[in-house]
């Protein structure tokens, strides 16, 4: 986004510093901005921060979530708390965002959202079944904003496969290349790829809104 010419703002709960660092390693006038998932106050906060500093907003991507590995049989290892950890920053987090952003994106007149989800949300497979039922959440969430936030404001859905990043507890890159051997590309989502979905939504798909695009290699075949 900052090789692109948007001034970024980097947002991050616990790693100030790695927000800092990253948002001078980018450059072009970038901020880093705390925007906690399980606090709707200080994401509102965040947002007039936003404000008062850019000005404005064009473009939300709400890439921020959590999982935990269980496995799917084991029900009572997904304990209540949890469950209710995983829902709060994954869908009601991302909504809370949106829902104190959205008055800065409407100014733009051409902004767009977009949601990082999963193929899990879809497949209902992944790290565990509260993780798939969240991403199935963002998604339906992503269908409902697209019909309510235009014109102004475009909402894309982006689903990978799995990302070779250390997201999912316990799964290494061999695993990660065992599983691409399986699909039809044969190959390992990268964040580039993840990175480069996301700047086609914004600068090409201008016609797109409640749409989710699958970037797996295949893995939906």
């Amino acid at each position: 986004l900052a090789a692109g010419g948007a001034t970024c703002v980097v947002g991050y709960n616990g790693g100030a510093d790695r927000a800092g660092k990253l948002a001078r390693e980018v450059g072009n006038g970038a901020i880093a901005v705390r925007i906690p998932m399980e606090d709707s106050d200080a994401i509102r906060a965040a947002a007039a921060q936003v404000e008062s500093k850019l000005g404005r907003a064009d473009i939300l991507v709400n890439s921020a979530g959590t999982t935990v590995a269980v496995p799917h049989a084991d029900l009572d290892k997904l304990d209540d708390e949890t469950f209710d950890r995983v829902m709060r920053i994954n869908v009601r987090g991302p909504f809370a965002t949106i829902r104190s952003f959205v008055p800065l994106l409407k100014k733009s007149g051409d902004a767009i959202i977009i949601n990082i989800s999963s193929l899990s949300g879809a497949t209902g497979n992944g790290s565990s079944i509260v993780y798939c039922a969240s991403k199935a959440a963002v998604d339906t969430m992503g269908l409902s904003l697209g019909r309510v936030l235009g014109p102004e404001i475009r909402v894309i859905g982006i689903s990978p496969a799995a990302v070779a990043t250390d997201f999912v507890p316990g799964r290494d890159r061999a695993a990660l290349e065992k599983r691409a051997q399986a699909v039809p590309l044969k190959r390992v989502v990268e964040p580039p790829d993840v990175a480069l979905a996301i700047m086609g939504c914004i600068t090409h798909m201008k016609t797109a809104t409640g749409s989710r695009f699958v970037i797996d290699a295949g893995h939906h075949l």
